[in-house]
């Protein structure tokens, strides 16, 4: 248990190697992730346990290593439930992960307003924590609760995100299921108008709600596997700072999996070999 600002559950840095079985750790400062990995990552190997956090920018787990986690009970009370840096990776197995960002939050002295609210955040600080490349989500089994705004966003950085058979509940009528887009650039996130994210979404075996939000410099290209059904429209937005030519989003839908959808939608290339179910809305 840790009560100050800036200090961590447990802690990988510089390539180290931890593993962790049945811990139970809870953390109520700012900048207090459960399961924290700092400048030049390493491998990190989680089995059952329960990790807390109460503080601001205080996720359950930060990556900038490759973290595996099973049988764990992840809940962050004021702070995403996870977030990945650069080219490192989550993978989650028959895990619960609870997130709840506070989109006004006090870190010491200053109040800070968040760039985005989410559960899931997948980005590129560009402050030499991470090694730019290709972040890495995974979750098989298990839940994913989120308390307010979109369920994933990327923004300045290259994902893949996998969903297999995973529970997921978002609470916010308003937040989205996945949100590929710039940012402010205020943080040093990389350059607005030029900052946007690029995602590999592929999911299988899963039930999913909710709308996906692609912007003018952001890409996703997206497969709805076998046994899949989303119910929700895929939104394109535009960023008044810039729009790049890739731009859009490409939509695979496999044998066995159903789109479902929510309202008008726009895809730029289409593979169909499931279902799609318009409801009198325009593709």
């Amino acid at each position: 248990t840790t009560h100050k600002d800036n200090s961590g559950g447990i802690q990988t840095t510089g390539g180290g190697y931890t593993e962790a079985r049945n811990l139970t750790i809870v953390t109520e400062g700012n900048s207090s992730a459960a399961i924290r990995s700092d400048r030049g990552g390493g491998t990190v190997i989680v089995k059952g346990g329960s990790f807390k956090t109460g503080g601001s920018g205080s996720p359950a787990i930060y990556s900038t290593a490759d973290i595996r986690v099973e049988g764990a009970d992840l809940l962050a009370t004021s702070s995403e439930g996870a977030v990945i840096e650069g080219k490192n990776s989550i993978s989650l197995k028959d895990s619960t992960l609870d997130g709840h960002v506070n989109a006004v939050c006090k870190m010491g002295d200053r109040t800070m307003t968040e760039e985005n609210v989410h559960t899931v955040m997948i980005y590129q600080s560009m402050s030499g924590d991470a090694e730019e490349g290709t972040s890495s989500f995974s979750m098989e089994g298990g839940s994913l609760l989120s308390r307010k705004g979109d369920v994933f966003y990327v923004t300045n950085t290259d994902c893949t995100i996998q969903l297999d058979n995973v529970k997921i509940q978002n609470e916010d009528p308003a937040g989205a299921l996945l949100r590929i887009s710039g940012n402010s650039g205020s943080r040093g996130w990389g350059k607005a108008g030029a900052n946007g994210g690029r995602a590999r979404f592929t999911v299988q075996n899963q039930q999913m709600e909710g709308n996906i939000l692609v912007d003018s410099i952001s890409h996703l290209s997206m497969t709805l596997g076998k046994n899949s059904r989303w119910d929700g429209a895929l939104l394109q937005e535009a960023n008044d700072q810039g729009h790049d030519k890739d731009a859009g989003a490409d939509l695979t839908i496999e044998k066995g999996a159903t789109w479902n959808m929510t309202a008008d939608s726009t895809v730029h290339t289409l593979r169909n070999e499931g279902k799609i179910v318009t409801n009198g809305h325009t593709l």
